[in-house]
């Protein structure tokens, strides 16, 4: 197993992708740290892991709030013996027109995404320099970080701020062997997307727009989070990875 002795740290674990990470590294071998606004369902997701014999542990993390996130840090650090991996997985988004959009809403959706990935990276690439061993930072960009995409100006916002974050934590953090990079998913069933999928017009449209003529499912994200958490992944750092079934190989809204 790629992860046995590795501490991890994954926020917004509650549903979709977070909780999908929260399963592959618990079938790896890790120690697991899963963090959620909801404590309840950052539980559940760990009760996928039953079988797996993992050690877990749930932590209740708002990521806009830095004493919330210091106090869970601090928790999953002494829970673990350390953190070795974060993954900072929550994430929001608004679908509003752009003339339309009040600022409470835009606030809400770059505190979440952006100012909470400052916080949790800025607060555990603490703990890994004074662990003295490293570290790795996995990033949730998406497709809207790379493209314009209508009706998600705070969430294209939020998530092109987090492909620059990411370059620049990687610069900064490299003197302590501290890789940071970001995956870019496209469309992704979860339960953030599920009304897509409620309306055939909008099935169809997604599928033109991937090549591979349909959306990802959460585990096919986790995985490509997993390789870059990896020791084959050492000497990657500072990108961000399109996981996308092509959609930005030449289609766009």
């Amino acid at each position: 197993m790629r992860f046995t002795d590795t501490r991890v740290l994954v926020t917004g674990a509650g549903s979709g992708i977070g909780r999908a990470t929260c399963l592959a590294f618990g079938k790896e071998g890790a120690a697991l740290a899963a963090a959620d606004v909801d404590l309840e369902a950052a539980r559940a997701s760990l009760d996928t892991l039953a079988d797996t014999g993992a050690k877990a542990v749930a932590v209740q993390l708002d990521v806009t709030r830095p004493d919330s996130v210091t106090a869970a840090v601090d928790h999953a650090v002494a829970e673990l013996g350390g953190l070795d991996i974060l993954v900072n997985s929550a994430g929001v988004r608004e679908i509003v027109a752009f003339l339309e959009l009040d600022f409470a809403e835009w606030q809400r959706v770059i505190a979440t995404n952006l100012s909470g990935t400052f916080l949790c990276s800025q607060t555990v690439a603490r703990h890994m320099i004074a662990q003295g061993r490293g570290g790795k930072i996995v990033n949730l960009a998406s497709v809207a970080g790379l493209v314009g995409v209508p009706n998600r100006a705070a969430y294209v916002s939020s998530k092109h701020a987090v492909v620059g974050l990411t370059k620049e934590m990687a610069m900064e953090l490299a003197e302590h062997d501290i890789q940071v990079n970001a995956v870019a998913p496209g469309v992704v069933e979860t339960g953030m997307t599920a009304g897509y999928f409620d309306d055939p017009n909008v099935v169809a449209s997604l599928r033109r727009l991937h090549p591979a003529g349909r959306w990802a499912q959460p585990e096919e994200i986790a995985n490509l989070i997993l390789f870059l958490a990896s020791a084959e992944a050492h000497f990657i750092t500072g990108a961000t990875y399109p996981i996308d079934g092509g959609f930005m190989a030449g289609k766009s809204f």
